[in-house]
């Protein structure tokens, strides 16, 4: 009798053990990645490729990846082989880029998760040679203003000498309001003794 009861007591523990594993058994999960998370490439990749426990559903996977000041860095649509879904990469600048993604499960519970690597090099050289094509139209313009500039020289010219005469007369009315003032005291003062 106390051989069946630790055998039933053996069978129900087993059970209790299982069965909170089935639920998470049924959770699709990460299990490598392309670059792989965390790591440092100096080349970037063609593709991002993630690979997974279970086959991802194309119709329940989002996958998105975004460089350095959340850029998106993604090329196009996810595709698809048995266990593995590669993204196409656009690459940017160096720094840290992120992949996040987002699929469903058997249990109809959406997983999450996202990795991270980091480009070393990048796009720079090919990103910032788009901005000195740009460059020479603006300095194009300033000619346009320089050459302006040269007809007005006699307004300029007109300008500060108007600006000179008007300093001039505002200078000679303190003179002689001073003057004046210096004349009245002394007037004062001889007024005072005589």
């Amino acid at each position: 009798m106390a051989r069946t009861w630790s055998v039933v007591l053996a069978v129900a523990l087993g059970a209790s053990v299982l069965l909170p594993a089935a639920p998470a058994a049924a959770h699709n999960s990460l299990t490598g990645s392309d670059p792989k998370d965390g790591s440092r490439v100096a080349t970037a990749p063609e593709r991002i490729e993630l690979r997974f426990l279970a086959t991802p559903a194309p119709d329940t996977t989002k996958i998105t990846v975004t460089g350095p000041d959340d850029a998106p860095a993604a090329s196009g649509a996810p595709t698809f082989s048995g266990k593995r879904v590669s993204v196409p990469f656009t690459p940017g600048p160096p720094g840290v880029y992120t992949v996040a993604y987002q699929l469903g499960s058997a249990d109809g519970h959406p997983v999450k998760g996202e990795l991270s690597f980091t480009l070393t090099t990048g796009a720079a050289a090919t990103r910032s040679a788009a901005p000195p094509t740009t460059a020479p139209t603006t300095p194009a313009d300033p000619p346009t203003t320089l050459s302006t500039t040269p007809a007005s020289p006699v307004p300029a010219a007109s300008r500060s000498a108007d600006g000179g005469t008007g300093w001039w007369w505002a200078t000679g009315a303190v003179v002689v309001v001073l003057l004046a003032l210096g004349g009245g005291l002394l007037l004062r003062r001889r007024a005072a003794h005589g």
